[in-house]
């Protein structure tokens, strides 16, 4: 059976696949709880961060006081071994593999600003949804807009949470890549003693997943309902008219 990528045409090449320095210099692009918990395993395997904040004020509160100011702010940072910037031209510039985590409704708007090439870096999205307006994951944005090859394109997957992370419980991450052999390398950057990952090659199948996760959820919670009416209780489903 084909992957769900496959099927959706996200290995339709092969294009030309741009030499790419893995890790290499690592930046991650956004600053909330995810983006936080993503800087916190990095920084536990590597000697360097390059981070993009949208607001000087929390770069400065970084600096200040060590943790992040808005979120998971349990976690401390080394801010000497970071490199803050509210440019995303010179954080991109500066780095080899692009971690992405901001919100995909704002995706767009971030990216407006951005002159750096692309194509040429190992480029990483920890984005769940749909990119606003254009109807396609973040990973094929990234593909069809600014020309990145896909064995150049990974995702971040769950199941796992930033608080998990913050206080170092045992959480599990896919990292998808139809290389997965870089999928590995990047592995490596963010595993740890409780930190554990799987490296799958369908990229696409795993956005899609993260996005409908929930109505799945709900979906199988009616099942169930209707499943056990019979036995224990009136289902409680609504009826076409009520829905």
């Amino acid at each position: 059976m084909p992957s769900f990528s496959s099927f959706f045409g996200f290995n339709r090449q092969p294009e030309a696949d741009e030499a790419v320095t893995l890790p290499g210099r690592v930046a991650v692009i956004g600053s909330g709880s995810w983006a936080t918990a993503i800087a916190k395993m990095v920084l536990e395997k590597t000697d360097h961060l390059n981070w993009y904040v949208r607001q000087q004020d929390t770069i400065d509160a970084f600096r200040c006081y060590g943790p992040n100011p808005r979120y998971l702010t349990s976690v401390q940072f080394d801010t000497s071994r970071i490199t803050f910037s509210t440019d995303i031209n010179d954080i991109c510039r500066e780095s080899d593999t692009l971690i992405f985590v901001t919100p995909s409704p704002y995706l767009k708007t971030q990216l407006k600003k951005l002159k750096v090439k692309l194509s040429g870096k190992f480029v990483v999205t920890a984005i769940k949804g749909i990119i606003s307006d254009e109807n396609v994951v973040p990973t094929e944005y990234f593909r069809l807009v600014y020309g990145v090859p896909e064995a150049n394109l990974a995702v971040i997957g769950g199941p796992s949470h930033a608080e998990e992370v913050a206080l170092g419980r045992l959480t599990y991450l896919t990292i998808g890549c139809t290389d997965t052999a870089k999928a590995a390398k990047f592995a490596a950057l963010i595993e740890s003693d409780y930190v554990k990952t799987k490296t799958p090659a369908d990229v696409i199948g795993i956005e899609y997943a993260a996005v409908m996760k929930n109505v799945f959820a709900i979906a199988q919670a009616f099942a169930a309902d209707c499943s056990t009416a019979t036995i224990s209780r009136p289902c409680s489903c609504p009826t076409p008219w009520e829905r």
